[in-house]
């Protein structure tokens, strides 16, 4: 025991100054990234939407419509996505040149993900892990890609992250305050992706088959009710400007109208999202975001029903776009219309085809209860890309995961196939 407590000290030494280089190095590229898109427009994508309602944040118009004057920019509410994203970067609005530093704002947040990464790593494989997850979310496309880009990708991924490490707490003590703050991190992730907050449910089963059901149905029970309780404000706040119940955003019509018609049922789009599909003609007078979103999903629910048997087919190539197994050329024609580097998309790709075999080893490895947490946001991926459309942007709750595994099946390849346990079960 006194020699253990010895070495802890080199040994944190030996992590903090690796991580610390680490760090420097995935921080160098970004701020490369950041300064190659200098004075560069937004693309009209997601960025622009959050730009533009961070823009009104700043002006004390709060959470309007970023649809342009003529669909009452500024005047109108607008919940088009979830919050986070757009405040986090309201305080750069405020400056000049504020997509610049709105840009910043977002790479700046992609340069905390390495050393988080490392954090959530080294709980669940230890030290050499913990480098090994931070040395690849540093240099791995699909992690770095987002930073310079106002979107919500990066803020995803670090919210995914702080549910992981929340988790991995949770799974350790296993008691009413780890639940309410699992809970919290699952509420607050909902916020920057609305299909995060049905974490809730899944990581609630955690336990459910290894402590007496009362004691898991109080826990499961402050884990769900404390993310409810944080979401709540936001519910209730956009339920009083629509005039209807409206959860975390009213995108939904849009995603799935633009997901379920002729140029996503067949062609070079089958199973992608194509934005031609919500040009509608002019808004209804006096229609706001939440009413065409109904009205998007009941049209969209009406193709999907008279297109019943293309659906299979359509399912299956969501799912091998989302893995980079089908229509590559024009998921890459995609990406590079949302402010993306080509040679960084190819990059990217690459880089999944490599990681996610080690991912996939990686958690197969791994304890059960471990691997069931780390495998929620690959499940929420999945669920997401098969009722929606399958994309890179669709992907990324699930890169931390793929990092954090791909490296903890890196750190054990010199040894036998349960060193990983080994690491694991001596940590326990």
């Amino acid at each position: 025991m006194e020699a253990s407590t010895r070495d802890a000290t080199p040994n944190d030494r030996r992590f903090r100054v690796g991580l610390l280089a680490i760090t420097l190095v995935g921080a160098a590229w970004r701020l490369l990234m950041l300064i190659s898109k200098w004075n560069r427009p937004l693309a009209y994508s997601d960025a622009w939407y959050y730009s533009i309602q961070a823009i009104n944040n700043a002006h004390g118009k709060w959470f309007k419509e970023a649809g342009g004057p003529l669909a009452g920019w500024g005047v109108l509410p607008g919940a088009e996505h979830p919050p986070l994203t757009s405040v986090v970067i309201t305080p750069a609005s405020l400056l000049s040149h504020p997509i610049f530093w709105q840009r910043a704002t977002i790479t700046l947040l992609g340069i905390a993900l390495v050393p988080l990464v490392a954090v959530v790593a080294r709980r669940i494989g230890g030290p050499l892990v913990g480098l090994l997850a931070a040395a690849i979310a540093a240099v791995y496309p699909n992690i770095w890609m987002s930073d310079s880009v106002v979107m919500s990708e990066t803020i995803t991924k670090l919210a995914v992250l702080l549910v992981l490490l929340a988790a991995v707490r949770h799974i350790d003590r296993f008691d009413l305050r780890s639940a309410a703050a699992l809970g919290a991190a699952v509420g607050l992730a909902g916020y920057a992706r609305s299909e995060l907050i049905f974490y809730a449910p899944l990581l609630a089963l955690v336990g459910v088959r290894s402590y007496p059901w009362k004691d898991w149905l109080r826990r499961a029970a402050v884990l769900v009710g404390t993310a409810a309780v944080v979401v709540l404000p936001w519910v209730a706040y956009n339920t009083s400007r629509f005039d209807t119940l409206v959860l975390m955003s009213t995108n939904e019509g849009n995603t799935w109208l633009g997901a379920n018609c002729p140029a996503t049922y067949g062609g070079p789009s089958m199973g992608g999202w194509i934005i031609g599909c919500l040009e509608d003609g002019p808004d209804r007078p006096g229609e706001n975001t939440a009413q065409r979103s109904v009205r998007r999903r009941h049209e969209a629910l009406s193709y999907v029903k008279a297109h019943a048997s293309r659906v299979p087919l359509v399912v299956v190539a969501r799912v091998l776009r989302g893995a980079d197994l089908f229509r590559v050329g024009e998921n890459v024609r995609a990406d590079v219309g949302e402010e993306q580097p080509r040679w960084a998309v190819w990059a990217g790709m690459l880089s999944w085809w490599v990681l996610a075999p080690f991912a996939a080893l990686g958690l197969w490895r791994m304890r059960r209860r471990i691997r069931f947490v780390l495998l929620v946001p690959v499940l929420g991926v999945a669920f997401v890309t098969v009722v929606f459309y399958g994309s890179h942007r669709l992907r990324a709750p699930m890169e931390p995961v793929v990092v954090i595994a791909a490296a903890s099946a890196i750190a054990g390849l010199p040894f036998r196939r349960g060193a990983g346990r080994e690491v694991e079960s001596s940590r326990t």
